[in-house]
């Protein structure tokens, strides 16, 4: 089954532009093109030079000189901005593009990156958490991006979201609610981390729920920008 947002109907209440959202978006893009560019053997070593490798990071395994070109706990951050592939790096930003947005809107642009950064520590962390001694890197905006779907949940859980649904041969355009796609996008991610899909799919499931929770426990904290009233949600 697909489960695809393709937009969402909330309109922005500030007129000041949502710098941070497309300077993420273009940063990870920029640094996939370098990825890319580098070829396939130089290309796996970015990986593994700037991907957030839980027995590195916690002192189980040392990478060779070569490749250990920053402090293991920066890589919590670097690894943030790299991506597997094209499908991976589009995946991500679609999301962080339609729900970012609002997200920063109601945060403001500060509040906005401490909270998207602090989304994806918490779940390189909790990644690293579950399997302390994995020599696989990890690697994506997801965890980050994770967060920032908690936060329009919290914060927008009317927002009407405007989702592909295709099952076998049957496919659907359908408008559902925030909470409701978030929701059940939430729990397909807990199910799989539970299920232990990860091992065998490459995506880092448990990530995806260290992320959310921190989004949703972080924006609880931040609260919206003061001053500001919410936009009726379309």
């Amino acid at each position: 089954m697909v489960f695809l947002p393709l937009a969402d109907h909330n309109r922005l209440r500030s007129i000041d532009f949502q710098t941070v959202t497309v300077l993420i978006i273009v940063a990870c893009t920029v640094v996939f093109l370098w990825q890319q560019s580098l070829g396939e053997e130089a290309g796996v070593r970015a990986i593994y030079a700037f991907g957030m490798i839980p027995s590195v990071l916690f002192g189980f395994d040392r990478l060779p000189p070569d490749v250990a070109v920053i402090s293991p706990p920066l890589t919590v951050i670097t690894s943030m901005f790299l991506h597997g592939g094209w499908l991976h790096l589009i995946g991500n930003m679609l999301y962080l593009w339609i729900f970012g947005d609002n997200v920063e809107d109601e945060l403001g642009h500060g509040r906005y990156v401490l909270f998207y950064l602090l989304c994806g520590v918490a779940a390189a962390l909790t990644q690293a958490a579950v399997a302390p001694t994995s020599d696989i890197p990890t690697v994506g905006a997801s965890g980050a991006i994770a967060g920032v779907l908690a936060g329009y949940m919290v914060l927008f859980p009317r927002a009407r979201v405007l989702t592909l649904i295709f099952i076998i041969i049957i496919i659907r355009l359908v408008y559902l609610p925030a909470s409701l796609f978030i929701g059940v996008w939430f729990a397909l991610q807990l199910l799989s981390a539970f299920a232990g899909a990860g091992a065998g799919s490459g995506v880092a499931f448990v990530a995806h729920v260290g992320g959310f929770v921190a989004g949703f426990v972080l924006v609880k904290l931040m609260g919206p920008m003061p001053g500001y009233r919410r936009p009726r949600t379309w």
